[in-house]
């Protein structure tokens, strides 16, 4: 069990258009979200679907490369680890937000584009 890891991986489609933010020191993070859906069929035979929404956050050049191609839409594969934390809003309300840090992004959905970023 010592290699077990937190670990995350996704395949869905960009919900927004990612928001790129440059930091004091010139780093760059990017945040967008990801709808993965599920199918399966209800008791009465009809099918269903399930979307799953996922916050994700991204640094450095993955940052920079998402910012230049990616796009509401574009679907992509996500591996990277979930971060949970917590802030406070202006009025003081306490917030809990579950976030896919993404160590790579590779772009799907057109063939022969297909590209890693590490």
């Amino acid at each position: 069990m010592s290699t077990l890891k937190n670990k995350v991986q996704l395949i869905g489609n960009v919900g927004n258009v990612p928001e790129v933010k440059t930091l004091e020191g010139g780093k760059k993070v990017v945040n967008f979200s990801l709808a993965t859906n599920e199918f399966y069929k209800n008791s009465d035979g009809e099918k269903v679907q399930n979307t799953q929404w996922h916050a994700i956050v991204a640094w450095g050049r993955i940052a920079e490369v998402v910012a230049e191609y990616v796009e509401k839409g574009k679907e992509v594969a996500i591996e990277g680890k979930l971060n949970s934390r917590s802030y406070e809003t202006k009025e003081g309300e306490k917030r809990y937000v579950t976030e896919v840090i993404a160590d790579e992004i590779l772009l799907l959905g057109i063939k022969g584009e297909q590209n890693a970023i590490e």
